[in-house]
């Protein structure tokens, strides 16, 4: 399971004219499975992802976490996470989780984040998707599991 994770102040996915989601401050995650993601990956990441301190406490420094802030989060599912350009100029997406292994498992990580974080927003698993983000900082970390 890789997650990029961006702290931003605002951050929105729209599925044509349609919005699927929106967040003020808190953390924009863009999340692709692997064949061999289980339940377990999937719960410490949403673990992981909700203990992280990296929001600004009173002497600037990256020391509170999502809830200390009253901070939302935005999930969008992106299998091009999984994608590998080491050779060619086409990705291959092979270690990419097909949908019908992805899909529990992102409604899954939804899911747990929602027992945990009272705003969690979400795009639209396999649409095509616009999203656009103030991010703040800058600050984006990649996590795998």
């Amino acid at each position: 399971m890789r997650v990029v994770l961006q702290r931003v102040s605002r951050a929105e996915v729209r599925v044509g004219d349609r919005v699927t989601g929106r967040i003020e401050r808190g953390f924009l995650l863009l999340v692709g499975f692997t064949h061999s993601d289980t339940e377990d990956a999937v719960a410490w990441m949403a673990d992981k992802v909700v203990g992280l301190r990296l929001f600004a406490d009173a002497d600037d420094k990256m020391n509170l976490a999502l809830a200390d802030v009253g901070g939302g989060l935005l999930v969008v599912s992106q299998f091009t996470l999984y994608g590998d350009a080491v050779k060619g100029r086409r990705p291959s997406f092979i270690d990419a989780a097909r949908p019908e292994t992805a899909i529990p498992l992102y409604e899954r990580f939804v899911a747990l984040l929602r027992e945990r974080v009272p705003r969690v927003e979400t795009g639209e698993f396999g649409a095509m998707m616009d999203v656009e983000l103030v991010n703040d900082g800058p600050v984006t970390l990649i996590l795998e599991r």
